[in-house]
């Protein structure tokens, strides 16, 4: 008897790592032009914390911009677990070079998918500075692509293509906001341009 609890103790010991490695949930991520999530976890990026294993794991309360998640953490979604996504390193996160009246395609890779709202895509205001957190003063908070989907769930990949806005030069972030429709939450997804 005593055998068998000693057994029973080792295989719980061993399962509980492996159940916490695990995402509880996989959803999705931009995948090209790469967001700061696809370069964590290329490697590209290194010291990024979780979001290396669950680049498709952003999630935070949807709203934006009237609300969800607070400024300094849209790029996290809100989520501490993901915070070096939101470290502005210094403004040294690499970047997609890009013009202005430019066609760019936003590609999403789902491990999950879900009932949705809508995808927006949001940039950064002219004279955006880098090297400080994004915050909602930072970005023009109307999106400069909005595609609705009418509660349908989108396919394994989907993609998404704007005419980027003129009147912006330098290093600018695109906030991608996935609405998710039957829960309160939405999937956030930085993209680092260079104009």
């Amino acid at each position: 008897m005593r055998k068998r609890h000693a057994l029973v103790a080792a295989a719980v010991a061993a399962a509980v790592p492996v159940a916490l490695a695990v995402p509880a949930q996989s959803h999705g991520y931009i995948s090209d032009p790469p967001s700061r999530s696809a370069l964590c976890a290329a490697g590209t990026v290194t010291d990024c914390g979780q979001i290396q294993w669950e680049p498709q794991s952003v999630e935070g309360p949807k709203g934006f911009p009237e609300s969800g998640p607070a400024d300094g953490t849209l790029c996290s979604g809100g989520n501490a677990r993901f915070a070096e996504l939101d470290d502005s390193r210094g403004g040294d996160w690499p970047t997609t070079h890009v013009t202005a009246g430019q066609q760019l395609t936003f590609t999403w890779t789902f491990t999950a998918r879900h009932a949705t709202t809508s995808f927006r895509y949001f940039l950064t205001n002219p004279g955006y500075d880098a090297s400080q957190p994004l915050t909602r003063d930072s970005l023009d908070t109307t999106p400069f692509l909005s595609v609705p989907y009418g509660g349908a769930q989108p396919p394994g990949t989907v993609s998404h293509t704007a005419t980027l806005p003129a009147g912006r030069t330098g290093h600018q972030v695109v906030l991608a906001v996935w609405d998710i429709a039957d829960t309160g939450n939405a999937f956030y997804s930085c993209t680092d341009v260079d104009f």
